[in-house]
């Protein structure tokens, strides 16, 4: 049943909110650990060991173990490459750029009097937690499901009538219905009694899905430590977490038949979006030697309350052939050229990390110390992902009850999961080699989403006069699953991603 247009294009949409997905919990929870070339050469592990400004954004206690001032820069090159397997076709996809790991500078000093600390130290620093410059590309053939669903779930689920689905959903559901692609589906009698997708699934579409990402997630990190007597450290850090996440996202579905009257040829879906937010958080942490060859680490870190602000443009160009030709139409033509805006608030999974270290030759003078081994096993709760609408919507019964069920959608998506870092050292007297290893398990409930990340990382140090320089190979390797779209009321179909990344990172720093 075609529609009637019964609104000007120029109508300013009552209801300019975009869908959320439980993806985007994921973006500041699942990452492997950044640092300094020298932490990232031994795995990321920082628990328990410290002396090294990561531990700023590890366990802060490990500040405490500092005696003197120092300065650390480390500039990175980050590799991506991308293996995906969509409904049981291959493709692959490169994208490289540059990054940086942690970088500050650490004030400490011997306390005086009789306090019973022997000394405290300051550090202020910066790391980038992940990186988001990224390419994700595949296709494949599927007669299960399309993108459109989505769109018929939405105005089904709102009861939209025909008003509403012209005008209310112009980041999607809109575009698809000035385009054809969702149409009113009538009775015998000619009343309209719901909708239907023009796009002929039972005999399937080619599908294709492309996106360029680039931003990162940023932290900054205030830390203060406290060391007893060599034998004790103390320490925390107020950390503001800062997200910059860009998507240029191109996504089609073509008719995989050669029928030229089945009323469907093609759709593509084009969308650029932007996320920014920042927030507050903290770490906390201690350090404790019951031997003076053993080190013994926990550290806690709360979750990071943050406010974010997405925006929005999409567009839609369809071809329903006989039905209705080609149509396009696009968010800005329905919102006076405006991108689509929503405020929102995210709470980050909190996380624990226990740690142990044996440190051979243990020593105060560090040009004794002749080795290490190391070893972190850190828990994060997934599933404790919280979206929350912004301060100015409390009272919007509408979005309070939306975003309590994207938090079930998260709760049954996600779980709680372990990962565990080990790695080591050996020093040559002004020369060290180090290398290290970590698994990341799946953050997915879903035993059939096979996700995790595993890393292998080497390095080698120099140490003299006061000046340090550190370089590292980091090459991480991937599994996880990428969503085209997501539906309610059927299966979700994925491309299962492999392959692997790498970054190397150097690391410079000065003794004060």
């Amino acid at each position: 049943m075609k529609k009637i247009f019964l609104l000007p294009l120029t109508f300013i949409a009552s209801t300019s909110v975009f869908a959320q997905n439980p993806d985007e919990a994921l973006r500041t929870a699942w990452f492997t650990q950044q640092g300094t070339a020298r932490v990232m050469a031994i795995g990321g592990v920082m628990g328990s060991l410290g002396g090294d400004i990561s531990a700023n954004h590890i366990n802060p206690a490990g500040i405490g173990l500092y005696k003197n001032k120092e300065l650390v820069l480390s500039p990175g090159f980050l590799l991506n490459n991308n293996k995906f397997n969509y409904r049981g076709t291959d493709s692959a996809a490169k994208n490289n750029g540059f990054g940086y790991g942690t970088s500050g500078f650490v004030l400490a000093g011997s306390s005086r009097g009789q306090s019973k600390w022997t000394s405290s130290a300051f550090a202020i620093s910066v790391n980038q937690i992940a990186n988001y410059n990224n390419r994700i590309q595949f296709r494949g053939f599927n007669n299960f499901s399309s993108f459109t669903e989505q769109y018929l779930e939405e105005l089904t689920r709102d009861r939209a009538d025909t008003n509403a689905a012209l005008s209310n959903y112009i980041f999607g559901s809109s575009l698809a219905f000035r385009t054809f692609l969702i149409d009113t589906l009538a009775a015998p009698n000619g009343s309209v009694i719901g909708y239907q997708s023009l796009v002929p699934i039972s005999t399937g579409t080619n599908q294709i899905y492309d996106a360029r990402t680039s931003g990162g997630y940023n932290e900054i990190a205030l830390g203060f430590a406290g060391n007893m007597a060599d034998k004790l450290y103390v320490g925390g850090s107020f950390t503001i977490p800062i997200v910059r996440y860009n998507r240029e996202l191109f996504y089609s579905e073509k008719d995989a038949t050669t029928n030229p009257s089945n009323e469907f040829s093609f759709f593509e879906y084009r969308e650029t979006f932007s996320s920014n937010g920042i927030g507050i958080g903290a770490k906390l942490g201690a350090i404790y030697k019951p031997a003076e060859y053993v080190r013994l680490g926990f550290a806690f870190h709360t979750p990071q309350f943050m406010s974010y602000v997405d925006k929005i443009r999409s567009s839609i160009i369809a071809n329903t052939e006989n039905y209705a030709g080609l149509r396009k139409e696009s968010s800005d033509a329905l919102n006076s050229g405006n991108a689509g805006e929503r405020r929102y608030n995210l709470t980050t999974p909190w996380r624990m990390i226990a740690s142990a270290s044996y440190v051979f030759r243990e020593t105060k003078d560090t040009r004794r110390q002749r080795a290490f081994i190391s070893a972190d096993v850190e828990y994060v709760n997934y599933r404790a992902a919280r979206f929350q609408p912004a301060s100015e919507n409390l009272n919007n019964s509408t979005l309070r009850d939306y975003y309590s069920n994207l938090n079930e959608t998260v709760k049954d998506a996600y779980r709680g999961n372990i990962n565990v870092k080990l790695g080591g050292e050996l020093k040559f007297n002004t020369f060290m080699v180090r290398a290290g290893g970590a698994y990341y398990g799946s953050p997915y409930a879903d035993a059939a989403i096979k996700a995790s990340r595993t890393v292998i990382s080497g390095g080698l140090g120099y140490r003299n006069k006061g000046m340090f320089i550190d370089l590292t190979y980091s090459h991480i390797m991937n599994k996880d699953a990428v969503f085209a779209y997501r539906l309610a009321d059927k299966a979700n179909t994925f491309a299962n991603q492999t392959g692997n990344a790498g970054t190397v990172m150097v690391t410079i720093g000065f003794k004060l």
